[in-house]
């Protein structure tokens, strides 16, 4: 019988071991959200807004620009990175990883890049405007249109559930320029918010990640130079499908750090409660729960990780990020579900942390795509 030795082998390292730059980046950005950012989570979650010297540190720490080239002013890191940058601040708090977008990079120009790249690795955030209230899952089916005026083109519609739209200076606006083309007909503007006839409408009173605000959006003729149109007139669906797929990634490595805070915080928790005179911890019940946690989280982080890696490596991730956005969301509502059944009646209150967790984890089965979207994704590939 042949021997397979390690050194006739091709060896990968596990994909949760990181380089040790890597680790020293993801320590960094723990001890930040665990000292600066976890003592405001209680008032943010009541108040339904983000601490104005929260978002200041952000940007001062180079964490709102992770992926912007160092030139522009950010950090010239890799996605992988700013996968850490989501999981880390997760574990904290769900609603602060929702600010790091990055959608420039691949579809903007050089002059649209040398113009907006230093804003938001300095003091913008950014906001994605495709979902309105005739197009969710069906994320195509836009009323909001745009004609063409001269060098010019005048976008009028309303958007729905935009994340940071209270907070976000310049949008990325998805409209159709040719109804009758279908998605052919779909571009991407950049629409700043100042932009005469913009307007930020109602904002959303919502179950989970409360600190991050969603909102409407309101077009009202607003006119949006043609330097503007992010990639090709036509070609808008090329960027919503790239960004969602890019996206699903960051939700898997929220889920993943939702998951992980609520674990971390339960441990600790089954360890000093007693009952029948010793740790519920030390019961072989909750021992094998929270075993299966433990499991199921590691597995998540490992689908999240994988894609991640992909997609910096230039290969095909469209599956392993569906995969990633669809084992992790389900995960992350079983594990938080799980940490609050083990708290009793203490995680039923909002005096205890597991129960913003749970909250929290619920959006991750609904946004970038649904679960059945990301079944439908990957079974599509399957049937091929």
């Amino acid at each position: 019988m042949d021997t397979f030795t390690k050194s006739e082998s091709t060896i990968r390292p596990a994909l949760t071991s990181l380089s040790d730059i890597e680790q020293m980046f993801r320590t960094a950005v723990r001890d930040f959200a665990t000292s600066e950012v976890a003592p405001l989570v209680s008032q943010m979650d009541r108040n339904q807004e983000l601490d104005p010297g929260l978002l200041t540190q952000l940007f001062e720490l180079g964490l709102m620009g992770i992926e912007i080239p160092e030139k522009f002013g950010g950090a010239g890191s890799d996605f992988f990175s700013a996968t850490l940058v989501v999981e880390e601040l997760s574990r904290i708090d769900p609603s602060i990883a929702t600010l790091v977008v990055n959608v420039l990079g691949r579809w903007g120009s050089n002059e649209l890049k040398a113009h907006y790249f230093p804003k938001p690795a300095s003091e913008w955030i950014g906001g994605y405007a495709l979902s309105e209230a005739g197009s969710g899952s069906d994320a195509f089916a836009l009323a909001c249109r745009a004609k063409q005026d001269g060098d010019e083109w005048v976008l009028d519609g309303r958007k729905l559930w935009i994340t940071n739209g209270n907070e976000a200076s310049t949008f990325i606006v998805f409209a159709t320029v040719d109804p009758d083309a279908g998605h052919h007909g779909i571009t991407a503007f950049i629409v700043d918010r100042d932009s005469a006839g913009f307007a930020v409408g109602k904002k959303e009173d919502k179950l989970g990640i409360r600190a991050s605000s969603t909102t409407e959006l309101i077009l009202d003729a607003v006119r949006v130079p043609g330097s503007k149109v992010l990639g090709e007139v036509g070609k808008g669906y090329k960027v919503a499908i790239e960004t969602l797929n890019e996206g699903r990634i960051g939700i898997g490595a929220q889920m993943v750090g939702t998951a992980q805070g609520a674990l971390d915080h339960t441990l600790r928790y089954t360890k000093e409660r007693e009952q029948f005179g010793q740790p519920i911890g030390e019961f072989q019940g909750v021992q094998f729960q929270l075993a299966d946690a433990a499991t199921d989280l590691e597995a998540s982080r490992l689908l999240v990780y994988n894609a991640a890696r992909l997609r910096d490596a230039g290969e095909d991730f469209l599956v392993p990020a569906a995969m990633a956005k669809l084992h992790s969301s389900r995960m992350a509502q079983k594990v938080t579900s799980l940490c609050a059944d083990l708290y009793g009646g203490y995680g039923f209150t909002k005096e205890y942390p597991v129960e913003k967790f749970y909250r929290d984890s619920k959006i991750g089965t609904i946004y970038e795509g649904t679960t059945n979207m990301q079944l439908q994704t990957i079974a599509k590939v399957l049937l091929e």
